[in-house]
């Protein structure tokens, strides 16, 4: 696979400039915000009542980013709108945007810029970006970027939490070097059991848990996990994560670490609040559970379940009765493929096969098709599901007390005149 023709000293110096002022700017623009009396509050210290509001609506427009839906300023949570997911992938501009401390980067100078590889190994390393894009192999994979928690907003009883829509997701394509080849030039010692993964955001305050993730020593070294410099043949955007970001393909976004940094590698499994407290579901299938009866196990959030969206039409559209209209959609799982999608208009009485577009990856999303024409005027809702290769499906209800790893049969409600 190859990576981006652009020679890595050009490729480096370009960004340095695009990036030198965003600190400014992004406080000029929420500056601004406040003055409009539009600030809403942050995710880390969020009260319940303004995490049981309803879904955000404002627009607002960050450094390097098109207009999306603001939940947070600071940290900074923006959804896509979901006219962006016609396409194969989604536009860097539009990608949506999630980070947990509000002391994330405002700018990297990549002329000091380092990737710290310690810990259980033999040979501690320290990679510039140019290191990465000339001592490494490129490596490329297409894959689903999904939030633990799209889709929150949907759940009833709502529970806390930043309230996405179903806009936390993207596709891209991600260019960057396999962790098993840094890992292995850095020669993991015998008994390596954990590696775990920290960006250059800060907390706020000293009581707030620093963000750091760990996956497995054998899920670090299966030849997918990758640490990348560009997505979608650009510079990752420094809302996502630039200079590196962490790809871990068919897990939730929770793991790909932003604007990473330090990668430790440990002889004993990784203990820390965002893995042993935070980001955690159910053991149930489905990570179900109930108000009235919480599940006591729980394990930390990992594979992507299976589900799919409407792209199109949006909520309250307005259709033709009689006309044929292109119902469209997104099917979205773990790796293991999509089978089929199917369609419902009448409450599950009938489903009807929709056309999978060809498949661009194992873990990208798969787009899918309808024809349908409403025959009867006024209020209709239009139903999905999709199917995996191992036969999973989405459920027809689905709670958890965080809102994590949303399955639930979607639908739209549009109306015909």
């Amino acid at each position: 696979m190859h990576g981006s023709q652009r020679r890595p000293d050009r490729w480096l110096t370009s960004h340095v400039d695009d990036h030198a002022a965003w600190g400014r700017r992004t406080l000029l623009r929420l500056g601004a915000i406040a003055g409009a009396g539009l600030l809403l509050p942050g995710c880390f210290r969020e009260s319940e009542d303004a995490a049981r509001a309803a879904p955000a609506t404002t627009m607002m427009r960050f450094p390097g980013k098109t207009e999306l839906i603001l939940l947070t300023d600071r940290p900074p949570q923006l959804e896509t709108p979901l006219r962006y997911y016609r396409q194969d992938f989604t536009p860097n501009e539009a990608f949506y945007v999630r980070w947990h401390l509000s002391g994330l980067p405002g700018s990297v100078d990549i002329r000091t810029f380092t990737l710290s590889i310690t810990g259980h190994c033999e040979r501690p390393l320290s990679l510039s970006l140019e290191d990465l894009r000339s001592r490494f192999d490129p490596f490329e994979v297409i894959a689903v970027n999904q939030c633990s928690g799209n889709g929150r907003s949907m759940y009833q009883p709502r529970v806390p939490g930043g309230q996405w829509g179903n806009g936390a997701v993207g596709n891209a394509r991600w260019t960057g070097v396999r962790l098993k080849d840094l890992l292995d030039r850095a020669g993991l010692k015998p008994g390596a059991v954990s590696v775990s993964f920290q960006g250059l955001d800060r907390p706020p305050l000293p009581s707030t848990p620093s963000y750091i993730k760990a996956l497995s020593a054998e899920h670090a070294q299966d030849g997918e996990v990758m640490v990348a410099y560009a997505m979608n043949g650009e510079p990752l955007p420094m809302l996502n994560g630039f200079p590196l970001r962490l790809v871990v393909p068919g897990w939730y976004a929770t793991y790909w670490v932003k604007a990473l940094s330090d990668i430790t590698v440990l002889d004993h499994a990784f203990s820390g609040f965002w893995m042993d407290k935070a980001y955690r579901i159910p053991t149930t299938l489905d990570a179900q559970e109930s108000p009235d009866h919480l599940a006591t196990e729980t394990v930390p959030i990992n594979r992507m379940s299976v589900r799919s969206l409407f792209v199109r039409p949006e909520p309250e559209e307005r259709l033709e009765r009689h006309q044929a209209y292109p119902v469209e959609g997104i099917a979205i799982d773990s790796g293991i493929g999509i089978e089929r999608v199917e369609v419902t208009s009448d409450a599950g009485a009938t489903w009807k096969l929709a056309t999978l577009d060809p498949a661009i990856g194992r873990y990208s999303w798969r787009r899918w098709r309808l024809p349908w024409t409403p025959t009867a005027p006024g209020s209709a809702r239009l139903m999905v599901r999709a199917v995996d290769r191992s036969g999973r499906s989405q459920t027809s209800a689905q709670w958890n007390r965080s809102g994590y790893a949303r399955n639930a049969i979607e639908h739209v409600d549009v109306t015909v005149s």
